[in-house]
């Protein structure tokens, strides 16, 4: 359902990786001398092609290269490819790079509708409606990860398009008509991929462009690197990982607060109470002050909140009504066009960042808001006709192109410096993102609702740096319930979304009879089933704390492709429906309405998640739909912590850990960082613990389980 009804760098590193860039027109340049890849940081190489632009994804970051930990990893000795062509002509730049035989490339952002991108052409524009698979996207990024065990990234914030294979070249002599049989033009579209071609980049209206090579030797080194080009992965908060409840968005003060008793009432765990449109005086476009007819004591209302032990977040976008307080003073920092009667802040400078971020620290984050949910700040001015057209014209000299392209990103950075000067951590939402963005304590959503693109965008995200969240709002049976219910709770961020119903889905599926109050019958069993689920979040957070300690370490993405991990595998090329969690936990979804479901196991040997029986991979088989848990398997020898149930992370029972040990135990785990903590098993049934860091890090294990079973 459609709603719509900072940081200083090393000088070295920012010098070596933003390229002097001039402003230019394209020319009729013709064919360049090709340029070649020079380093630019420890295994990664930089080209540059005419006349870059002066902004782009690059040279207008916040956060510069983790320099420290790109040196910490081994570094190839040269670029593992060279450009093919480079051209510059009346519609822009033009580059083509090599695509060997076999070559399977990924990436391209927060991708909905397709995984591995041979032979498709995909054009890196963000759009509010990924509808068909055209490369729009929530989070677009112009990035791609070769099976080869590289990445390339093109910095430009103009709509370029990847022809990715699919670009032929005209016949040079004539052949003889023999086929076999009639071809179709599905059989002909793309190159077979056993014969080498090429990839086509086209920057519409650049002089020229800055191409980035990551080398690997492996892909999931190469995501590591451009992760850390990024300026690294990031580490949530604790409370961020826990479960997240989003009030119905007409509720009032006293609604949210009976709202927030029933869920610790019923002993629903809850870390995160989320506020839709009501709470502001003004929401289309947005005042970003409390609606006092509501919220008649703000204050008073965030404490009382608070009381119940709940983190507050607030859903805002940014184009703010002639009503805001921080209006006047936004007007001269803001594009030429506006949205539902409201500025569009130039986010690309700072005056607008500040002015925007120095309202929301005092009027909002002083009082206790602990994040925010960033709404509405992608484009759909080519599908619905609502956000700013892109030949606008904002004071920082960026067009309306170039600012779609960065305006989810630049936004964050606008409210992420309030809490960074705070000193206080945040874990907040954001439906637009894109280029460089693993720094970042902002997860994805999107106001489409399909479970199979939500899994296949989360099996995408951890290629390009991105983290999203396959929410929950309603759903069409108790089954589809469920299992969306199961998949959030293996996912970065675990929430209901219940902006549009007033009572929570598992009391009521149907939306007319929630919102009437006419509860479902025996509604209690369902709920009971539905605690059950969310208490496995609360359980798996001592492993989701190593995972993202890792992700902030050396930008190992905690939720990934199989592929990823397992690169030799050809056959996972094609899996999209099934993800890593960390390096040793796979999950694969069940969807509603479907009788059962493929699984396909990588090589090696394998437990199942909940019995400990032991599952030999490299091959597939199949799961039934009456299967009562989401499937989810770990490799043998795994240690894996899971903690103590509670209401919230607050409580000192989620640090008390039963220790699951598959197999031989012979892969420890450990949470890196200050509060570093390491568990080894010492033998059948037994474990030994250790702190690695200077603080204490609170865990105590109070239970060894021995899950093997053959």
């Amino acid at each position: 359902m459609n709603r719509r009804n900072l940081l200083k760098g090393s000088a070295v590193a920012l010098a070596t990786c933003a390229a002097s860039k001039i402003s230019g027109q394209p020319a009729q340049g013709g064919a360049l001398p090709l340029p070649a890849f020079v380093p630019a940081l420890p295994g990664i190489w930089k080209a540059t092609i005419g006349a870059p632009e002066a902004f782009t994804h690059v040279s207008s970051r916040t956060i510069p290269p983790d320099v420290a930990a790109l040196q910490r990893m081994s570094a190839p000795p040269e670029p593992p490819i060279a450009l093919s062509s480079a051209v510059i002509e009346p519609r822009g730049c033009r580059i083509t790079l090599p695509l060997a035989a076999h070559e399977n490339i990924f990436g391209f952002g927060l991708q909905l509708l397709s995984f591995a991108q041979r032979g498709k052409k995909k054009t890196i524009r963000v759009n509010a409606d990924p509808r068909l698979d055209t490369g729009d996207s929530h989070a677009p990024v112009p990035l791609y990860i070769s099976t080869r065990g590289y990445a390339v990234f093109v910095d430009t914030c103009r709509y370029a398009s990847f022809y990715c294979g699919d670009a032929r070249r005209k016949p040079g002599k004539p052949s003889s008509a023999a086929q076999l049989g009639v071809p179709t033009p599905d059989s002909l579209r793309n190159l077979p991929s056993e014969e080498p071609g090429e990839i086509t980049v086209e920057i519409p209206r650049a002089a020229g462009v800055d191409v980035y090579v990551f080398g690997g030797p492996t892909m999931l080194d190469a995501v590591r690197r451009y992760n850390l080009f990024s300026g690294n992965g990031v580490e949530p908060p604790e409370w961020g990982l826990g479960f997240w409840y989003r009030a119905v968005g007409s509720a009032d003060a006293k609604q949210v607060l009976a709202i927030a008793s029933d869920l610790r009432d019923s002993k629903i765990p809850c870390d995160v109470l989320g506020l839709e449109p009501g709470w502001q005086s003004h929401a289309y476009s947005c005042s970003f002050a409390w609606d006092k007819g509501r919220f008649p004591d703000p204050p008073a209302f965030v404490a009382d909140v608070a009381r119940l032990k709940y983190r507050m977040n607030l859903w805002e976008h940014a184009f703010t009504h002639p009503s805001s307080p921080i209006f006047e003073q936004l007007q001269p920092h803001s594009g030429d066009y506006g949205v539902w009667g409201g500025l569009v802040p130039d986010f690309a400078a700072p005056p607008a960042r500040d002015i925007f971020g120095d309202y929301h620290g005092k009027t909002l984050i002083d009082i206790g808001i602990d994040g925010f949910k960033l709404d509405e700040c992608d484009n759909s001015d080519f599908t619905r006709g609502w956000s700013f057209p892109e030949f606008s014209r904002f004071p920082s000299g960026v067009d309306g192109e170039q600012m779609h392209q960065v305006f989810g990103l630049r936004y964050q950075d606008a409210i992420l410096q309030q809490f960074r000067q705070r000193n206080k951590p945040t874990y907040s939402l954001v439906r637009s993102s894109g280029a460089l963005a693993a720094p970042y304590p902002f997860v994805l959503y999107s106001d489409l609702y399909d479970h199979r693109d939500f899994v296949r965008a989360l099996v995408n995200s951890g290629f390009s740096g991105l983290l999203w969240c396959p929410e929950v709002r309603d759903a069409v049976s108790e089954q589809d319930l469920i299992r969306r219910l199961q998949t959030v709770v293996f996912s970065p961020l675990a929430m209901v979304n219940a902006w549009y119903i007033k009572n929570p889905p598992w009391k009521q599926i149907d939306q007319k009879k929630n919102n009437a109050g006419d509860l479902a019958e025996g509604w209690q069993q369902l709920e009971a089933r539905c605690r059950s689920i969310i208490e496995w979040r609360m359980r798996l957070l001592p492993y989701l704390r190593g995972v993202f300690a890792r992700y902030a370490l050396d930008g190992t993405p905690p939720f990934r492709a199989l592929t990823l991990d397992f690169p030799d595998d050809e056959s996972l090329h094609a899996v999209d429906d099934q993800y890593m969690v960390g390096d040793r936990m796979l999950v694969a979804p069940l969807f509603a309405g479907e009788e059962s479901r493929k699984v396909v196991l990588p090589r090696g040997n394998w437990h199942d998640f909940w019995t400990g029986e032991s599952v030999e991979g490299g091959r597939s088989f199949t799961v039934p739909a009456s299967y009562e848990n989401i499937p989810v398997y770990v490799k043998a020898g795994s240690v894996v912590p899971l903690g103590g149930t509670a209401l919230t992370t607050d409580d000192p029972a989620t640090r008390d850990l039963t220790v699951a040990v598959f197999g031989d135990g012979s892969l420890p785990w450990k949470l890196d960082g200050p509060s570093g903590f390491e568990v080894r098993s010492t033998g059948p049934g037994r474990v030994a613990d250790r702190g690695l860091g200077t603080k204490p890090h609170g865990y105590r294990v109070v239970n060894v389980k021995q899950m093997t079973k053959t």
